[in-house]
């Protein structure tokens, strides 16, 4: 008996050392690659008259009932370039947490996409850096007058037998000026 515990005990040691690598060195993800056929050149960066950036809310985690269960998600950010002619580029893509606190950067140099196309990041269910207030900052320019882009994201996360999804819609960051 006192063997099988030993060996258990060393099979949980192994998987919680196992489970805190996983969680502090995550793969990063590689957007230019995995969106490679929606990438087009680099447009001129004096053509790019046209600047935004997108607040997309990204749950890494949401609370049910008495607050004692909480649902893991997953997110999958989306930013669609809405224009049928002309390329947008993305020139930042960065994850924080519910403090604010960054937390990834996903882009170390802008990249173009194709008219109407679209760029993902995946944020796995496993991975709660982001926490409850988990959000995306997407900046972006366009040789203007350009169709503003899309970003949103969907998350998804099961709990026994029941699964939930939604949808989280980007906003425009923009100054407000009560003078006017």
């Amino acid at each position: 008996m006192p063997v099988l515990r030993l060996l258990l005990l060393a099979a949980a040691a192994v998987v919680m050392i196992h489970s805190g690598a996983c969680a502090q060195g995550r793969p990063k993800t590689d957007v230019k690659t995995e969106s490679q056929a929606a990438l087009t050149a680099l447009p001129d960066a004096a053509a790019l008259t046209a600047r935004g950036a997108i607040y997309v809310p990204a749950y890494a985690n949401i609370r049910t009932g008495s607050r004692r269960t909480r649902i893991d998600l997953a997110a999958t950010l989306a930013i669609h370039n809405t224009s049928d002619q002309k390329p947008l580029v993305i020139d930042k893509i960065d994850y924080f947490d519910s403090t604010g606190k960054l937390v990834e950067r996903f882009l170390d140099a802008p990249v173009a996409l194709k008219p109407l196309g679209t760029i993902e990041v995946f944020i796995a269910a496993d991975d709660n850096r982001g926490g409850s207030g988990a959000n995306f900052v997407v900046s972006w320019a366009g040789n203007g007058p350009i169709a503003e882009p899309l970003a949103e994201t969907v998350m998804i996360g099961v709990i026994g037998t029941t699964s939930y999804s939604f949808v989280s819609q980007g906003r425009p960051i923009r100054s407000v000026d009560p003078a006017r």
